[in-house]
């Protein structure tokens, strides 16, 4: 708990980063840029400057909240066409690019992103090379590893070899060992790892902008790389990237108005389950979801049927919305969601009311590797930040000489023709990453800069946290409570996932309605993924400001603030 200024983010040292930035002056976006810089040396399973970024702002004069893409689109030779005389399977729902293709490689986002919020949202007080100092120190002269990000990093160790030394340089990013299968390993607990040619393009970025990192020394790498690797991204691909800042959208649930970043991002999952769940209330389905015990069979019902339902709609139209109509405002508007209840079973799981959802397209890809951070600044903004290389260690292509490991977002594009989010050139992906924030509806003051990270989990991370916090819980408390899990690539009568700690009458009772439980243990709870939650509200007494925030137990993270 603070008064004036937080950061909540997965790994110690890059929330002292961001506390740092905002002891010196820097505002919530050049804080987030700094744990963002940060993480990309201390979390590199998870996210990178070779990956891609959302990020929501809340600006606290004018009581708006302002969007940001940072996502890369896929170079323009590609098409069905070019899958097909590939050899990968097409048409077929689950059908994808193979993910450590390299043409399952996007542009990268990241870089630009970083610079685009500072450049829109910063304070104005400190340069980039300021923003990434912390970041270029962690790199040049190494850091401790913290034990999950060694589980991670060790779990994920061979993607990086699967690259042939002659493009890659997976030992860049890996320790040489004569007993490791492939002679490298990742650094264990508490070993000190550093990583000078990220520095170097650290500084590069901070020197250069933009310009620094698509062009020159660093874009000819990242084109050599992939084009030995098998890839037909051009110098024109990477030097057209460009940031897009957008207008995010919104739903009302329970007097509080979530705000998630619009597609190609998968955040309408999350206001399309909300708003099933207030239609399920209003007509009677289901009774208020918080006078209901907590994860009782009842209360869990509701959420995974609303859910199932939300993923089958969003997933049938979500794309880059440059290339076809996203209907957000029909697909959140109350006419469809009536209609899409009206098979609601309160007694028993029903999965014909899923069916194929929207215009009935299937689904595609997986992925679960991400970092989200939260920041709340001393004049009360707000940065909801998410940077990803999607799957772990993304490509699993390191960028000779650079430290960068190039993003696989391109393995999350449909291959089945005429789908919205089929494989085109020049097009951003279905993003799973989504950032989240909450609004009063009566004032318009921030309550919430918020998220949960983890592929396809992250809607639903987004509606359980949430509705934990509707039910009184502190951050930290719902952040920690017991999660659940659905894949929306498998049919709906496949597993559902649960953390350890749900009561086992619970679960009965849900396999009696026809769910196919799962419990996870151990290291596997990482399904449910890591948030991270900063709440503001005023004293009751005082009316001073209070910042409470939570970082998930299920990562090494913390919140830190003054």
């Amino acid at each position: 708990m603070a008064r004036r200024a937080m950061v909540a983010c997965s790994q110690p040292l890059a929330a002292a980063a961001g506390y740092d930035i905002l002891k010196r002056g820097g505002n919530a976006a050049d804080a987030a840029v700094a744990v963002a810089s940060c993480l990309t040396v201390t979390e590199p399973t998870s996210t990178g400057i070779g990956g891609d970024l959302f990020v929501l702002f809340y600006d606290n004069k004018t009581k708006k909240v302002k969007a940001l893409n940072g996502s890369g689109r896929s170079p323009k030779a590609l098409n069905l066409d070019f899958a097909r005389a590939k050899g990968w399977v097409t048409g077929h729902p689950e059908a994808t690019i193979p993910d450590t293709d390299l043409n399952a490689v996007t542009v990268p986002g990241a870089a630009a992103g970083w610079c685009d919020t500072v450049s829109l949202f910063g304070g104005g007080k400190l340069s980039l090379h300021d923003i990434l100092a912390p970041a270029i120190d962690l790199a040049e002269n190494g850091f401790p590893v913290e034990p999950i990000a060694s589980y991670m990093w060790n779990e994920s160790a061979t993607r990086l070899t699967t690259h042939s030394t002659t493009y890659a340089a997976p030992q860049e990013w890996l320790i040489s060992d004569p007993s490791s299968p492939t002679g490298l390993r990742g650094p264990h607990p508490s070993e000190v790892f550093a990583i000078p040619t990220l520095a170097s393009t650290f500084r590069t970025l901070a020197a250069e902008g933009k310009k620094g990192f698509y062009e020159g020394r660093i874009g000819q790498a990242i084109l050599e790389t992939v084009k030995k690797g098998g890839g037909v991204m051009t110098e024109e691909d990477l030097k057209g990237h460009e940031s897009t800042p957008s207008e995010p959208i919104s739903a009302v649930y329970e007097g509080v108005r979530v705000w998630e970043h619009a597609p190609n991002g998968q955040g309408l999952v999350a206001l399309i389950a909300l708003r099933i769940l207030h239609h399920l209330q209003l007509s009677g389905r289901v009774p208020h979801l918080t006078s209901l015990p907590h994860n009782s069979p009842a209360y869990l019902h509701a959420l995974i049927t609303a859910l199932r339902l939300a993923f089958a709609d969003a997933r049938a139209h979500i794309c880059d919305p440059a290339f076809a109509k996203v209907p957000v405002e029909e697909l959140l508007g109350d006419k469809f969601i009536s209609e899409r209840v009206k098979a609601f079973d309160a007694d028993k799981w029903n999965e014909e009311i899923v069916g194929k959802g929207g215009i009935g397209m299937e689904g595609f890809g997986k992925g679960k590797d991400t970092v989200y951070f939260s920041v709340v600044d001393a004049e009360g903004n707000a940065c909801s930040f998410i940077n990803s290389t999607y799957m772990s260690f993304g490509s699993g292509a390191v960028v000779p000489g650079t430290g960068i490991i190039l993003q696989n977002r391109g393995a999350n594009f449909s291959l089945v023709e005429g789908h919205p989010n089929v494989l085109e050139g020049g097009k951003r992906p279905y993003h799973t990453i989504i950032p989240a924030m909450a609004t009063w509806e009566d004032t318009g003051d921030l309550w919430l800069s918020y998220g949960v990270m983890g592929g396809f989990n992250q809607p639903q991370g987004h509606v359980q946290v949430l509705l934990n916090l509707l039910r009184g819980m502190d951050p930290q408390t719902a952040l920690d409570a017991p999660r659940f899990c659905l894949e929306p690539t498998e049919p709906p009568e496949y597993p559902v996932h649960f953390d350890e700690g749900v009561d086992e009458a619970t679960l009965d009772a849900l396999r009696k309605m026809g769910h196919k439980v799962v419990v996870l243990e151990g290291w596997k709870r990482g399904t449910m993924g890591r948030g991270q939650v900063i709440e503001t509200h005023a004293d009751k007494r005082t009316g001073t400001r209070v910042l409470i925030g939570g970082s998930d137990l299920r990562g090494d993270g913390m919140a830190l603030g003054f």
